[in-house]
């Protein structure tokens, strides 16, 4: 019996690595999933790094900020990111590698210093997030193709990421889990610099 079960775990896993090796098809950007445009913009933005992490990065400085700073990121950033979405659709693609770099870094060491930024300072960072990555996820949707609903579905995910983030850093109290947010920060920061690096390159 347990030959038997070794042999067939043995021929799965060869099924598997036959699988794995033999793709059917590979997407460059803004991948399509079949199930309509609104998931497809989920999708990108969740297998997106150079989009989520910022994000998850200003949703950490908000909850370490309190209830209220995360409320006002949680709309500001989607509305912003739509915003910029349907603008940037309107234009030519733009090369972002060297840019995105900055968000990393900017909202990477904010948490990483544990910033003490008043309500009207998150809000415009906030805002220029959300604009800025929306716009350049724009560039690459087709206005014909319902490009407006896979804008939606960006920004639909930009909120829930939000929400999950700050939502779980707010009611922190402990110093050394408040040290790890801020650990996660430098890490972000980081990140942004190899970013940097690699693009100037």
């Amino acid at each position: 019996m347990t030959r038997v079960c070794l042999r067939a775990s043995r021929m799965l896993f060869l099924i598997a690595a036959v699988f794995l090796v033999l793709p059917l098809r590979v997407e460059a950007h803004l991948p399509t999933i079949g199930v309509g445009p609104v998931y497809d913009g989920i999708f990108h933005f969740l297998l997106s790094p150079e989009d989520l992490i910022p994000v998850i990065a200003l949703a950490l400085l908000s909850g370490q900020r309190g209830a209220r700073f995360g409320r006002r990121v949680l709309w500001i950033v989607p509305l912003g990111w739509f915003g910029g979405g349907l603008l940037g659709m309107f234009a030519e693609a733009a090369r972002s590698s060297a840019l995105t770099c900055v968000s990393f870094l900017l909202f990477g060491g904010l948490v990483a210093a544990n910033a003490r930024i008043s309500l009207r300072a998150i809000s415009v960072l906030a805002a220029a997030l959300g604009f800025f990555h929306g716009y350049l996820n724009g560039t690459s949707i087709s206005r014909f193709n319902d490009g407006t609903y896979a804008v939606l579905g960006l920004a639909l995910a930009v909120f829930v990421v939000v929400a999950i983030f700050a939502s779980l850093v707010v009611p922190l109290r402990r110093q050394w889990v408040l040290i790890v947010v801020r650990v996660a920060g430098s890490w972000i920061t980081a990140s942004g610099l190899l970013m940097l690096g690699w693009a100037l390159r």
